[in-house]
């Protein structure tokens, strides 16, 4: 059902080139077989290397541009149904020390978002989010839940028919760019210390395919202005270390006693435990198979929204969902999880072979001439 909702469906990718965005493409054309997509990124050149990567799908188009260009922002969404909003900052710290940078692409870039789709009549928009929204500590935390509210807010304003806005919340993914996998990795290859911010701090872990193609559906079942908050798996951050110690330690010539750990402390406005869910939240939550639902505090102005969701398991959620509450995965179930998402050896980054001049023919391919582009890529 998921798949054929796509086939007919022109599709935007906002932060194409992220770990989340290029995920996200390369789903949608591979397993959901969309229409068209297209992609938009302010990195020139991880961008060039998207677009070689997925040369031979001539239904993929992708271009320079960013959230913060309200006038780029409708010209892209001209004739596109569905948006899945993946652009942010998203590194604690450097959001930190430059907090004016993330409200510009974290508040306003969603504020923009939201007006384009209004003025193109996109049927959906879906915002990643993530689970340092809830009860905020630090600077990117706080300007993703104005992202979450500013959906809600979009939602209820709606006058008649309009864009549905939802959003999704998810904790860490594994192996993504500046996650704790790849530090792990380079730490155990250099002989240790593994550094470990506390030994009992836990979190939500999930593979970035499993994170985007909940993502991906939770599109189709959206009403509007909830927060679709996937259920996670939880680790200890000191078996993660562990783990990939006595795994990787031996294929660097080393052994596993020698590595060492090292304390270091928590950062400024890093948690013990991580939170999907706020106690105030459970109040309006639901439970689904793969989701808990987090319902607008607020019910739409001007128009009645029917919340309706296959799979419901409860209406009544009583305990807030974050790490400290759930057991963790034992080491076995942690080895296994990281073995079968490709977790433990590094991953070799794309870079072509050839040049690929997008629309152009083979002629054009082998002898490097640029070709004409097309209206979308024009614009």
């Amino acid at each position: 059902m998921l798949n054929s909702f796509f086939t007919q469906k022109r599709v935007l990718v906002t932060g194409a080139c992220g770990t989340v965005g290029s995920e996200l493409v390369r789903q949608l054309l591979e397993s959901y077989q969309v229409g068209e997509l297209t992609g938009i990124d302010n990195n020139e050149s991880e961008l060039f290397f998207l677009e070689q990567r997925f040369s031979k799908h001539r239904n993929a188009f992708f271009s320079l541009g960013d959230v913060r260009d309200r006038d780029k922002l409708g010209r892209k969404m001209a004739d596109i149904d569905v948006v899945f909003h993946a652009a942010a900052f998203k590194h604690v710290i450097l959001c930190e020390r430059s907090p004016f940078e993330a409200v510009q692409t974290n508040i306003l870039g969603v504020q923009n978002v939201i007006s384009a789709a209004c003025e193109n009549k996109v049927e959906r928009v879906i915002f990643t989010s993530t689970d340092k929204a809830v009860n905020p500590t630090n600077v990117m935390g706080t300007s993703k839940l104005m992202g979450e509210r500013l959906m809600t807010a979009a939602s209820s304003n709606l006058r008649g028919g309009g864009p549905i806005f939802a959003s999704t919340r998810f904790g860490n993914v594994l192996g993504s760019r500046g996650s704790v996998i790849p530090i792990f990795r380079e730490q155990i290859r250099k002989g240790g210390p593994v550094t470990l911010t506390d030994q009992h701090m836990t979190r939500f872990i999930m593979s970035i395919q499993e994170a985007v193609r909940l993502v991906i559906d939770s599109s189709l079942i959206a009403r509007g202005g909830e927060v679709f908050v996937t259920k996670m798996p939880v680790i200890r951050i000191r078996d993660l270390a562990d783990v990939m110690i006595q795994e990787l330690a031996p294929s660097y010539g080393l052994r596993c006693e020698n590595v060492n750990t090292k304390i270091v402390g928590t950062k400024p406005g890093e948690k013990m435990y991580e939170e999907l869910m706020s106690q105030e939240e459970t109040r309006r939550t639901w439970e689904l198979e793969r989701y808990f639902v987090v319902l607008p505090a607020f019910t739409s102005l001007y128009r009645r929204i029917d919340y309706e969701y296959p799979h419901v398991i409860s209406r009544d959620v009583q305990v807030e969902y974050h790490s400290g509450n759930e057991e963790p995965l034992s080491h076995l179930q942690l080895l296994q999880f990281l073995r079968r998402n490709g977790l433990i050896e590094e991953q070799a980054a794309f870079r072509p072979a050839e040049r690929y001049w997008p629309n152009g023919d083979e002629t054009a391919v082998e002898s490097g001439e640029v070709t004409v582009e097309s209206e979308r890529l024009r614009r």
